[in-house]
């Protein structure tokens, strides 16, 4: 009998630092941690964590799943980077999840069917990632596309919804509610296994983490 191998899951696109090996829903191995600006320093000492817990090497890995974003400029070049550096080395396939679609599918087993929600993350002091949600049949369909808004449009479109994200915090009905901002490891994993086919590639070098928007560098000018 083969063994089954599990699929190497990476989440770096806010502050949570996350990563699972995962065989299936009854099985997996996941860790995180929220230290702020620590993802460079602990991403790898989380995955080599998960692989003695799981008694396996590299080698016996079946893929690279990364949140590919949007998100952190510097979590998700740090995440793209280990799970290219992971997956050329080992030789396996490298799959992109959409961050908040990856986030949208954990939060549907626990959301009622037919009900809509957003999902946004502060882009900045004056913007958000956006993008609309709703249940059906315990899975997700996007309603509205991926992309940026002012502060003041994301307010106007989130009346009478429910809000999950970083972004939640300009609401006031939302402000004592327990943000979720990213998805868990594991269901970066069990996205990239269930509508990952189509994002799994060899051509590492030409995948680049979803930014959505250029990072500009702010000089500071000398008096």
């Amino acid at each position: 009998m083969n063994k089954v191998k599990p699929i190497l899951a990476i989440e770096t696109s806010e502050a949570i630092c996350g990563a699972a090996l995962y065989y299936s829903t009854e099985k997996y191995f996941t860790s995180a941690i929220k230290l702020k600006h620590s993802h460079s320093e602990k991403l790898f000492e989380i995955i080599e964590f998960l692989f003695r817990q799981g008694e396996i090497n590299r080698a016996e890995i079946s893929s690279v799943a990364v949140s590919e974003g949007p998100g952190s400029f510097t979590g998700l070049r740090i995440g793209m980077a280990a799970a290219k550096g992971i997956a050329s080395g080992t030789g396996v396939p490298l799959i992109a999840v959409p961050t908040f679609e990856a986030l949208a599918f954990q939060l549907s087993s626990c959301i009622s069917d037919n009900s809509e929600f957003i999902i946004a993350n502060k882009v900045n002091k004056d913007e958000v990632y956006y993008s609309k949600f709703k249940i059906k049949s315990n899975s997700y369909i996007l309603v509205d596309e991926l992309t940026i808004l002012t502060n003041e449009e994301f307010v106007i479109k989130s009346i009478g919804i429910k809000v999950f994200g970083s972004a939640s915090y300009l609401l006031e009905e939302s402000k004592n509610d327990i943000i979720i901002s990213s998805p868990s490891a594991e269901y970066v994993a069990e996205w990239a296994l269930k509508f990952g086919e189509r994002n799994s590639t060899f051509d590492y070098d030409y995948l680049e983490p979803l930014y959505l928007k250029n990072f500009i560098v702010k000089m500071r000018h000398k008096k």
